[in-house]
């Protein structure tokens, strides 16, 4: 007996990302020390090598930084956003 499995690629324009939600959907992610600059210009400089979370909106907006995934959660709930895991 063969069993198939079909895979089907969901995809989402930025716009529509845009709109999930109501806005009021976010995601945490890590990232390095070396890649602060790309998504906070105006971010101080910070040394090499660590590992800080950012919160995003829906559609990729970043809205702040940190240095915990703690403080990023608590960030989205204080702000009524509900987070979402992402991969």
């Amino acid at each position: 007996m063969t069993y198939e499995t079909h895979e089907t690629d969901h995809e989402m324009s930025p716009e529509a990302l845009a709109v999930l939600g109501g806005g009021q959907i976010a995601y945490v992610r890590s990232i390095r020390s070396e890649e602060v600059q790309q998504l906070f210009p105006q971010a101080p400089e910070i040394a090499p090598g660590m590992t800080l979370f950012t919160l995003h909106a829906a559609d990729g907006t970043p809205i702040m930084l940190t240095d915990s995934r703690e403080a990023a959660l608590a960030n989205a709930k204080e702000h009524q956003l509900v987070t979402m895991s992402v991969h």
